[in-house]
């Protein structure tokens, strides 16, 4: 359909000053299990730049996708004559959106197991049903 761009990354990328004092600050200044001060840095800013690769990495490869799925959306339009309303559903299909924080919430919420029991939640489900509460109207 169409084509992809070459995914390169970056040709520098540089830390941030404020990172690169972190590190100097909590690099070891002895040889801890074998691994000098030295060496510790350089791990610590190889991993940095190999997590800024995948970031830059993803956003070219979304942008690709999104890119292809338009031109599927355009093609359709013009080979066959379809309209939009076939487009909206195929990028309905290939980009679903998530549920919305009520819905997750109401999922949460459900009974579970028998009857009276007890549903206790975690951290990760409170703060979910929290953000759902602070996101509706305080009608």
């Amino acid at each position: 359909m169409t084509d992809h761009p070459t995914i390169v990354p970056p040709t520098t990328i540089v830390p941030p000053r404020e990172l690169k004092q972190q590190w100097l600050e909590q690099a070891p200044r002895y040889r801890d299990c074998g691994v000098g001060r030295a060496h510790w840095l350089i791990d610590r800013a190889a991993q940095w730049v190999y997590e800024q690769c995948g970031k830059v990495n993803e956003a070219q490869l979304q942008k690709a996708r999104d890119e292809e799925l338009e031109a599927c959306c355009e093609w359709l339009r013009h080979e066959y004559g379809y309209g939009e309303e076939l487009a909206l559903r195929l990028r309905a299909a290939f980009r679903p959106k998530p549920p919305s924080l009520k819905a997750q919430a109401l999922e949460l919420a459900r009974p579970a197991g028998t009857e009276g029991a007890y549903v206790t939640f975690g951290p990760e489900e409170l703060a979910l049903i929290r953000r759902a509460l602070e996101a509706l109207p305080n009608d």
